[in-house]
């Protein structure tokens, strides 16, 4: 059997805010509630399971979505609709998107802080 990703536990102060913000900037299905988990099922069989940190600190992570130019389309415009900070590069230098590798990517932030990426072309691709 090959090696597969499967899922990650992504901590939060609400998971179930953190799972919808993210369901709906990307166009996916409702997350669903697993356990103490909301899970946010992607295409690809892997799942982002979203935990309440209960108080506790936690270091915001880096998640990135490899999506076709359609969906960076609908995705960029409800980043701008909603008023969402956003940047071309993972400094949070540079506002806007970039071209990267012939594609476009995104940094914005999750209302955890967690900096989330959409991009269409894998860095490198070029």
């Amino acid at each position: 059997m090959p090696t597969c990703f499967n899922h990650t536990i992504i901590y939060s102060r609400s998971r179930q805010a953190s799972a919808h913000f993210l369901t709906q900037i990307l166009g996916l299905p409702e997350p669903r509630a697993f356990g103490h988990f909301f899970v946010v099922d992607l295409d690809n069989g892997v799942s982002l399971d979203f935990a309440d940190a209960g108080g506790r600190e936690f270091q915001p992570q880096h998640y990135a979505f490899l999506i076709d130019e359609a969906d960076f389309d609908r995705i960029y415009r409800r980043i701008r609709e909603r008023g969402l900070d956003h940047w071309a590069d993972p400094g949070r230098r540079r506002p806007g998107f970039n071209r990267n590798d012939g594609g476009r990517g995104v940094y914005f932030e999750d209302p955890d802080g967690h900096l989330l990426e959409v991009l269409t072309k894998p860095y490198g691709s070029a």
